[in-house]
């Protein structure tokens, strides 16, 4: 298996199902994986960007794994990347970056029928992808298709809510190793 880099973007893991439940499953599936939580690595938000930029150096594929805030990624990730994907190491005549492999991996709260041009969104996913696609371009890094799963929201959960949100979680997190296993000889598996 290559050197897989994962950054958890997501703000509380201690709340969370999802993305908890998908970072989980693939610390199980790819114990050999660094997984960087932001959330536990930097409650005070002060980002150590030496330490980042060197696990990113080691990786040859990067998952951005993180819950979908106001269509884009939470505040404490946009920090990361504004701290930590500067010109110079991320991007410029100078970058260090290139050819590495990045994966989206994301969810939703709301349910994918919203994110449709005849949804209440008005948009499918991949038209808020834009932004993403334009930093791996910039920081020649090959994007690789976004592994996402819809419908993992805050509201209204109960436990027959949390049991399903946790089963589309595992399918995810199976759906992120099967994506890493097209990347690498040696295949991995979810335990």
């Amino acid at each position: 298996m290559q050197n897989v880099l994962i950054i958890s973007g997501h703000p509380n893991l201690q709340e969370s199902v999802g993305n908890a439940t998908i970072l989980h499953d693939i610390a199980q599936a790819l114990p050999q994986a660094e997984i960087r939580r932001l959330d536990t690595l930097y409650p005070d938000y002060q980002i150590d960007v030496a330490a980042e930029q060197a696990a990113l150096l080691k990786a040859d594929v990067i998952v951005w794994q993180f819950p979908f805030s106001w269509y884009s990624v939470p505040g404490l990730m946009k920090l990361w990347i504004d701290q930590v994907m500067v010109h110079g190491f991320a991007h410029g005549s100078t970058a260090k970056l290139g050819g590495k492999k990045l994966i989206l991996s994301f969810t939703t709260g709301a349910p994918q029928a919203l994110y449709a041009t005849d949804g209440f969104f008005g948009h499918t996913i991949e038209d808020y992808l834009i932004q993403f696609e334009t930093t791996a371009r910039l920081c020649n890094l090959d994007l690789q298709p976004p592994v996402y799963t819809s419908g993992i929201s805050y509201a209204g959960r109960d436990d027959a809510l949390i049991a399903q949100q946790k089963t589309a979680a595992k399918e995810h997190a199976a759906r992120l190793v099967a994506a890493l296993n097209m990347l690498s000889p040696e295949p991995a598996r979810v335990a």
